[in-house]
C-alpha cells in the first residue's frame, strides 16, 4: 500500500527543494524513446495470447499423438512463439514454393493459413508411405499426389483445432485450398495485423517448422470470448486430476520395446565351422519344449514355449525370470 504523506511532510519536502537540499530530478536528461506504430495496434492484450497459447499447447499434444501413431516414430510438438506482425512481414518470411492450406472458420469472416516448411512435408509425405522420412527430393515443389497423402495429416490439423478451441466455443475450421504460393493466399490486406503461432515439431531427432497464421480484422467476436474465459480453465484436459507419476504412466505405456527369443545356445570349434555342408546338423542346448528365453531391450525378462497362432510364430510367456533366477542361468 502507498504511504500518504501528510501536510507538514509536504511543506518540508518543498521547503528543501528551495533552499538547494533536495534537488528535483533531471528533467533534461534522456530517456529511452519506446516506438509506437500506429499503424498496427496490438488488437490482442498479452492475457489474451497466454490464452491462446495454452489452446495451441493442447493442440500441440494432440496433434503429437496422432502423429506418434500414424508415423510411428517419436514426434514432439511445442509452441515456439505467438506474434502480432503485419502481414506483408509473415509474405517474406514464407519459402518459395511454399506448403500453405488456406482455411476458415464457419459462421465468421475469419481466415487462416496452414503452413509446413517443404522439408517437414517431404518428410511426412515419406513416412506415411513406408520410408524412413530421408527423402532425398531436390526439388520442393508438393505435387498433387503429395497432397493427396498429406490430406491425411492436414485433416487431423483442422480436427485438433477444433477441438482445442472448444473451451472457447465450438468454432468449426474448414479447408479451403492448398496453395504452392504465398502471393496466391491472399487473406488479408499487407499492412494488416495477423495472428502467427509458431510451432518446432521434432520428429526423432529432426527439427521442422509449422505456421498458423490468423488474420485479426475479424478477431474481434472470437477476443471478446477470449476476455471472458478463466486462465485457469485454458489447460491440457488430459491432464486435469492427474499427477505426475500417471501422467509418466502412461507415456510409459505407448512406448514400443524391442523384443527378441533365444531358442538356444552352442559353441563349436573354428575347424567344425569351416567343415559345415549342406544337410548337416548342429547340435543346440535346448530341444524344441523346452522354455526359451525373452529379451526386451536386451534384457532377460521371461522365458516362454514357441509355438503358433493363427498361422504366425508365437511365443507364450511362462515365467517371468527374476534376479535370483538370473544367478542359476
Amino acid at each position: 500500500m502507498a504511504e500518504v504523506l501528510s501536510q507538514q511532510e509536504i511543506d518540508q519536502l518543498l521547503n528543501k527543494v528551495k533552499s538547494g537540499d533536495e534537488q528535483l530530478p533531471n528533467q533534461t536528461a534522456e530517456h529511452e524513446a519506446i516506438p509506437f506504430d500506429f499503424r498496427l495496434p496490438n488488437r490482442i492484450s498479452k492475457n489474451q495470447l497466454r490464452t491462446i497459447k495454452n489452446i495451441h499447447d493442447n493442440f500441440a499434444e494432440s496433434l503429437a499423438s496422432f502423429l506418434v501413431s500414424k508415423l510411428q516414430a517419436i514426434v514432439n510438438i511445442s509452441v515456439s512463439s505467438v506474434d502480432q506482425i503485419y502481414y506483408s512481414e509473415y509474405v517474406l518470411s514464407v519459402s518459395n514454393p511454399s506448403c500453405i492450406w488456406t482455411f476458415g472458420i464457419n459462421n465468421s469472416d475469419i481466415k487462416g493459413i496452414l503452413e509446413l516448411s517443404p522439408e517437414l512435408a517431404l518428410v511426412l509425405v515419406d513416412r506415411i508411405l513406408g520410408g524412413n522420412g530421408s527423402s532425398s527430393k531436390q526439388v520442393k515443389v508438393i505435387t498433387p499426389i503429395e497432397q493427396k497423402v498429406l490430406g491425411t495429416i492436414v485433416e487431423r490439423i483442422m480436427f485438433d483445432l477444433r477441438k482445442s478451441w472448444q473451451v472457447v466455443d465450438n468454432f468449426e475450421f474448414v479447408l479451403e485450398r492448398f496453395e504452392p504460393d504465398i502471393d496466391f493466399a491472399q487473406i488479408t490486406s499487407q499492412n494488416e495485423s495477423v495472428l502467427l503461432i509458431s510451432f518446432e515439431i521434432l520428429i526423432g531427432e529432426q527439427s521442422f517448422l509449422m505456421n498458423l497464421c490468423f488474420a485479426t480484422f475479424a478477431f474481434d467476436t472470437i477476443l471478446s470470448k477470449l476476455s471472458s474465459q478463466k486462465l485457469s480453465q485454458i489447460r491440457p484436459g488430459k491432464y486435469v486430476g492427474t499427477t505426475a507419476q500417471e501422467i509418466i504412466t502412461n507415456h510409459l505405456y505407448k512406448t514400443f520395446l524391442p523384443v527378441k527369443v533365444e531358442f538356444a545356445k552352442t559353441s563349436i570349434s573354428m575347424q567344425e565351422l569351416m567343415a559345415l555342408q549342406a544337410g548337416d546338423i548342429i547340435r543346440l542346448d535346448k530341444k524344441l519344449g523346452d522354455d526359451h528365453l525373452v529379451r526386451i531391450s536386451d534384457k532377460e525378462v521371461f522365458e516362454g514355449k514357441i509355438g503358433v497362432v493363427n498361422k504366425h510364430k508365437a511365443i507364450k510367456i511362462t515365467s517371468k525370470l527374476t534376479s535370483d533366477t538370473h544367478k542359476h542361468i
